[in-house]
């Protein structure tokens, strides 16, 4: 019989993040990022999402199909994904977000934005809050609760080795995949790629991988 408070977990985590997703065409920037290479899945936060919802997709087949153990092996594997990096792109994007709001979002094109006499620099595009929350913060919630709550804590071996092989290839891929977006559209989705040169950018993927693996590492031993 399927759990009803995991069922429950999963089906509004896919719908969060479903209406986080479909928003994105309803924001100003959506058309000049359209028009981009990679479009909106340059930013890592898409990347995220869409590991985060397919996770709870997958978790739903496993609460409707208990018994199918290739799907538990699955979702296990793309937990192991997701959660990382979405624990790194909500810590890395609110904490920008309060702080430095100016390395994290893109400025308005001219006329999108109200005119200004305090400065000559177009304003931030801030996203609203609702969808904000959907995009930055539902995912890994809803992840954090389905690990600690419904699923077994990995074992030393995948921690040891499975976890940082995970991590060092969506590192490199990701970081391939930027560059590659940013070589074709002169700028990276985020502006503290934008303004670094390459060997910071470097730096700064490789200090975010190992910062996904510490977190995941310190999760799984939070894990009862």
């Amino acid at each position: 019989m399927p759990r009803p408070q995991a069922l429950f977990l999963h089906g509004v985590a896919v719908g969060v993040m479903t209406y986080g997703f479909l928003s994105l065409q309803t924001l100003p920037m959506d058309g000049w990022i359209r028009a981009q290479k990679g479009g909106h899945f340059q930013f890592l936060t898409i990347q995220g999402l869409t590991s985060a919802w397919l996770t709870m997709m997958f978790s739903l087949g496993c609460d409707l199909l208990p018994s199918f153990a290739a799907l538990r092996a699955v979702k296990r594997a793309s937990l192991m994904i997701a959660l990382p990096l979405t624990f790194v792109i909500s810590a890395v994007y609110w904490s920008l977000l309060l702080f430095f709001p100016s390395l994290i979002l893109q400025r308005q094109l001219p006329g999108l934005s109200e005119p200004s006499s305090s400065s000559s620099l177009p304003a931030l595009a801030r996203i609203p809050l609702n969808i904000d929350f959907s995009l930055h913060l539902a995912p890994v919630v809803t992840l954090l609760a389905d690990f600690f709550f419904f699923e077994r804590k990995y074992t030393k071996k995948q921690v040891q080795i499975g976890a940082p092989l995970v991590v060092l290839a969506c590192g490199i891929w990701y970081a391939s995949w930027v560059e590659y977006c940013a070589s074709y559209n002169h700028t990276f989705p985020y502006p503290f790629l934008t303004e670094n040169p390459f060997n910071i950018r470097v730096g700064i993927y490789t200090f975010v991988s190992f910062l996904a693996w510490s977190c995941f590492r310190l999760m799984n031993a939070l894990h009862s």
